[in-house]
């Protein structure tokens, strides 16, 4: 697999077919694509938590209400008691991953104690658990009309209500009302 042909850095846009919590109305933000396999974040499945519970769970201060009131999201059903997070900054962290030229996904603590602090990126998405998909699954599943794929957008990802962003995510492709879409696939 080529660069080219990668879907990192795009979004995966669940189809009305895909109704199983947690991928029901659900957008992905995929941070890895390979012959691997894939991994991925949801970006608009809103977990019970907030930012000020993680930091407190992880013994950190945070004085900033607003910082300590962010939703952190389901990022998948893989490994929810890991968080990430997707932000646009590349930084100087212990573990990031830079996903093309404008993406970065962090999980190292450093940029919890930054964020607590005020200082972590301007603009971060914190998700626990991922989701992951084996080799050629993905593929199969895109073939299959599982999910509609397009570039990811920051103004979704970061400006957009959590409860928007599916239908966001669709309208850039000019699907005004993805719940009207069919599950089948036709291939010539």
């Amino acid at each position: 697999m080529t660069i080219a042909n990668t879907f990192a850095g795009q979004f995966l846009i669940a189809m009305p077919s895909l109704a199983e919590p947690p991928f029901a109305r659900g957008v992905a933000f995929l941070c890895q694509h390979g012959e691997d396999g894939a991994v991925g974040l949801l970006i608009n499945q809103i977990s019970e938590y907030r930012l000020g519970d993680v930091l407190a769970q992880m013994k950190l201060a945070c004085d900033d209400p607003e910082i300590a009131d962010s939703p952190v999201l389901i990022g998948g059903p893989v490994q929810q008691e890991r968080g990430f997070v997707l932000h646009r900054e590349p930084g100087n962290w212990d573990s990031s991953y830079r996903v093309n030229e404008d993406w970065s996904v962090t999980t190292s603590r450093d940029i919890l104690v930054a964020m607590a602090a005020g200082e972590g990126p301007r603009r971060a998405v914190v998700t626990l658990g991922y989701a992951g998909w084996d080799a050629g699954q993905l593929e199969q599943e895109v073939m299959d009309n599982a999910w509609l794929t397009t570039r990811a957008d920051e103004h979704i990802v970061f400006d957009t209500p959590i409860d928007e962003r599916w239908l966001a995510a669709a309208r850039k492709l000019g699907v005004h009302d993805p719940s009207q879409l069919t599950g089948y696939a036709g291939h010539a």
